[in-house]
């Protein structure tokens, strides 16, 4: 049983029905009463406050009361996760939800990402195509980033000889295929469609500066729209899209 009212008095979220007037008077002779124990704390998303914020963790033992005495033990309660700013309470679910920094900072991971991958195909040697990459890592956040540190990224990526294969998302990918679905799968679920869609159309710009489409653009585009979790059909149509001059 959660408790019905955080520390602040206000009615918490994820209780149920409000309490009469006859039902106060009914649980000042007889109910159930939780103490509750902080075992960890942290820094989470709040729902109730639209923004990051400390929480604690809280765990009780609740124990049935006859005329505000303790009488019989009723077994534990929790946990649930409290709000130290707002004080509302909510399942520890709500923790896998990322924290505004957190998801700021998978986001700038992601585009760094695609951008990588992209050139990876070849796509380096066009100075057009690295102005256009690198003004999209500096839209993302990467404001020092120059044409000649990225070639030089790319060419050490080149060097490695590594292939990754997902079953999944069609055929092999030199280079960053693992370091797309690390990437971009953790984030996927807390992005909206236009976000994901945003996100492939941004690689796929930087694929078309320089010419159309290669093979190997195309499968590294497909694969990064499978860690999205964009279908193959959305991802031929955002291809097509890409095209059109934003």
């Amino acid at each position: 049983m959660l408790p019905d009212r955080g520390r602040n008095g206000r009615k918490a979220r994820i209780f149920g029905t409000p309490v009469t007037r006859g039902h106060a008077l009914f649980r000042r002779v007889i109910g159930i009463h939780t103490a509750w124990d902080s075992v960890g704390d942290g820094e989470f998303f709040c729902p109730g406050c639209g923004g990051d914020r400390n929480y604690q963790r809280l765990t009780g033992r609740r124990r049935f009361m006859l005329l505000g005495l303790p009488v019989v033990p009723r077994g534990d309660a929790g946990p649930v996760i409290q709000c130290a700013a707002c004080q509302d309470l909510f399942d520890p679910d709500v923790l896998d939800h990322p924290t505004t920094t957190r998801l700021s900072a998978m986001l700038r991971e992601a585009v760094h990402t695609v951008v990588l991958a992209v050139l990876s195909t070849g796509g380096a040697a066009s100075r057009t195509t690295l102005e256009t990459a690198v003004a999209a890592l500096r839209g993302a956040g990467f404001d020092d980033c120059t044409r000649d540190e990225l070639s030089a990224l790319v060419d050490a990526l080149a060097a490695d000889t590594g292939r990754a294969t997902d079953p999944d998302c069609g055929p092999a990918i030199p280079g960053l295929a693992i370091e797309l679905h690390e990437a971009l799968g953790p984030l996927a679920p807390h992005l909206a469609p236009a976000g994901r869609e945003a996100l492939l159309l941004q690689g796929a710009r930087i694929a078309l500066a320089d010419g159309p489409y290669t093979p190997a653009e195309r499968d590294v585009l497909a694969t990064a729209g499978c860690a999205l979790t964009i279908g193959s059909d959305d991802v031929a149509r955002l291809l097509v899209a890409a095209r059109t001059p934003s």
